[in-house]
């Protein structure tokens, strides 16, 4: 059994999917069910014998202290958090509260748990704490990309909170021997992605007929990962990750925000022709602090575990827009009010 927290969100519903098709071991969910998660997500797998579902908040130290003596976890892998960078400039406490307050209330029962095993058990025990890129802060254009060594630069209270949760699994390591790892990933998308951050949101706009907000010049440059790669990153780290350590996980893809929105209205425009999407394409004021480039050098993991990304660029934003296109009504049940409300909130007066 794997505890695997968040894993109603973006990445973490994948990486359950994955897993279990992969014939993993049994994976029991523990997510508090906030607004980005979405557990129709994994109705595929909800009668699976190996599947189990629990609704707890990662922040509440008796909650976790059960799961951990109900399910006897042999791993964790650690996806809840709140992560985008947007809803942090406009609630930062959110981020504290759930980044950092949860992830030592996580890691403390974790600890509990692993000094309870018998020897044999206690060192095959594993902890993946699952981060950003962001953390490391921002690049010029020709700076050589973040690796293990980089320094620690954080520019929004997103990133600052990633951070603080980051020193915090590392110290766990350091202090109490704890097998915990650490992997900081480049940007994600991919399937099932919540329609707040650029892709999905630039696709879900664009089939609505609505704007497509691009921040100030578009030419902020990202490194995208597609979801998939990156859930295989995590599952060989689980199997073969040296406890303490730090691995970097990117997709080799660096492209600027605009031209990522203009690929996305071509590949709509070729599979749902007769729209001219680049004419919706808006361009709004720039977010506060926002970081102007992210690179991830990989070759730690692919030089010690053998990984690297199977999905370019072109074969994993093909595939995502399909399946948003193929998968209307999940985009409408996470719609909501509240999602309303937040996209107004946040580019209404930016227009």
């Amino acid at each position: 059994m794997i505890l695997v927290t968040g894993g109603c969100g973006f990445i973490g519903s994948n990486f359950i999917l994955d897993w279990l098709t992969n014939g993993g071991e049994s994976v029991v969910n523990v997510d508090l069910l906030t607004y980005a998660a979405n557990p129709e997500t994994l109705a595929s797998v909800s009668t699976d014998a190996r599947y189990a579902f629990e609704r707890a908040d990662i922040c509440d130290a008796a909650a976790m202290a059960a799961l951990f003596a109900k399910y006897q976890p042999r791993a964790v892998v650690h996806f809840a958090a709140e992560s985008h960078v947007d809803r942090s400039i406009h609630g930062p406490l959110d981020f504290v509260r759930t980044n950092v307050l949860g992830t030592a209330t996580l890691l403390e029962a974790a600890r509990a748990h692993w000094k309870s095993l018998d020897a044999d058990a206690a060192a095959k025990f594993r902890f993946v704490h699952v981060s950003t890129d962001e953390v490391f802060g921002t690049l010029g254009a020709t700076d050589p990309k973040f690796n293990e060594a980089s320094q620690y630069q954080p520019n929004s209270p997103y990133s600052a909170s990633k951070a603080g949760s980051d020193h915090l699994a590392r110290a766990y390591f350091h202090t109490y021997g704890m097998p915990v790892m650490v992997t900081n990933c480049s940007n994600n998308y991919g399937p099932r992605q919540f329609p707040e951050k650029l892709i999905p949101l630039m696709i879900v706009n664009a089939i609505a007929g609505k704007p497509l907000p691009i921040y100030g010049d578009g030419m902020q440059i990202r490194d995208w990962l597609y979801v998939s790669d990156h859930c295989s990153a995590i599952a060989r780290v689980l199997e073969a990750g040296r406890p303490g350590e730090l691995y970097l996980v990117g997709g080799d893809a660096e492209m600027p925000n605009r031209d990522v929105v203009h690929t996305i209205c071509s590949l709509l425009a070729k599979h749902r022709p007769g729209t001219d999407y680049t004419k919706q394409i808006t361009h709004v004021t720039d977010r506060p602090g926002h970081d102007r480039r992210y690179a991830i050098d990989f070759s730690k993991i692919e030089r010690e575990l053998g990984w690297k990304p199977s999905e370019s660029f072109a074969s994993g934003i093909e595939k995502t827009v399909l399946w948003y296109l193929q998968n209307a009504t999940w985009i409408a049940h996470v719609q909501s009010g509240e999602y309303k409300q937040w996209v107004e909130k946040n580019y209404g007066a930016r227009a």
